[in-house]
C-alpha cells in the first residue's frame, strides 16, 4: 500500500525547494497548486470560475490568477465558491495521480495550505517545513519581488508554525542547505520503514 504523506509549510519556508530534495531521493511529489494551475486552464473551469464573480477574471481566454486571489483574499464568501469548484477537481486528479504511482512506498502531497483546508485527514503522515520568519520574509521578497508588508500579510493569514507542529508528524528545519539533505533522507528512511511496517 502506498502511503499519502502530506507536505506542508508556511510561504517562504521552502517547501518547493525540500520536495526536490525528496525527488532525488525517488519519492513521487504532487504539486497541488501547479495541478490547479492546469485545471484552470480547462476551458469549462474558466467557464465555471467566471460566473461565480460580477467583473471580468479572464485575461486572453485564461483566467487571471493574482486578479482572482485580489478578489477573493478581501471576500471570504467568493473565497468558499471558488473553491467548491477548484477543490473537487484537484481531488479527483490527485487519486488519479495516486493510481499511476501505487508501486512507491509513499508519496508526497505538497500543500501550502493542507491543515486549513482540512486535507491532513486524507494523508497517513504529516511532513512540515519550517524557517525562521525573518528568513522566509527574505526569501519571498527576493523570490517574488514583493515588500515585506504584504508577506507579513499572508503570514499573518496562515496558520502559525506552532499549531502546525503540533499536528504534524515530522518537522524539517529548512534553514541550512548543508543539514537539510541529512533531515530529508532521514525521513525518507523513516517513511520506507513505516511502509514496510503494514
Amino acid at each position: 500500500m502506498t502511503l499519502i504523506v502530506g507536505l506542508t509549510g508556511g510561504i517562504g519556508s521552502g517547501k518547493s525547494y525540500v520536495g526536490k530534495i525528496f525527488e532525488e531521493y525517488g519519492v513521487p511529489i504532487y504539486i497541488s497548486d501547479e495541478r490547479a494551475k492546469q485545471l484552470m486552464n480547462k476551458t469549462e473551469v474558466v467557464k465555471a470560475v467566471q460566473a461565480i464573480f460580477s467583473e471580468n477574471v479572464i485575461v486572453d481566454g485564461k483566467l487571471d490568477r493574482s486578479k482572482i486571489r485580489e478578489i477573493v483574499f478581501k471576500d471570504a464568501n467568493l473565497l468558499e465558491q471558488l473553491n467548491k469548484v477548484i477543490h473537487p477537481l484537484v481531488r479527483k486528479d490527485f487519486v488519479d495521480w495516486v493510481e499511476q504511482h501505487k508501486e512507491s512506498p509513499f508519496i508526497l502531497k505538497e500543500s501550502a495550505i493542507l491543515f486549513e483546508n482540512g486535507l491532513e485527514k486524507d494523508c497517513d503522515y504529516i511532513i512540515l517545513i519550517t524557517a525562521p520568519e525573518e528568513l522566509r520574509i527574505k526569501r519571498v521578497m527576493k523570490r517574488d519581488n514583493v515588500d515585506e508588508e504584504n508577506i507579513r500579510e499572508i503570514i499573518n493569514v496562515q496558520m502559525k508554525d506552532e499549531d502546525k507542529i503540533r499536528k504534524s508528524d515530522y518537522v524539517i528545519v529548512n534553514s541550512d542547505d548543508n543539514f537539510i539533505k541529512k533531515e530529508v533522507l532521514s525521513v525518507v528512511k523513516a517513511l520506507n520503514l513505516k511502509n514496510n511496517s503494514i
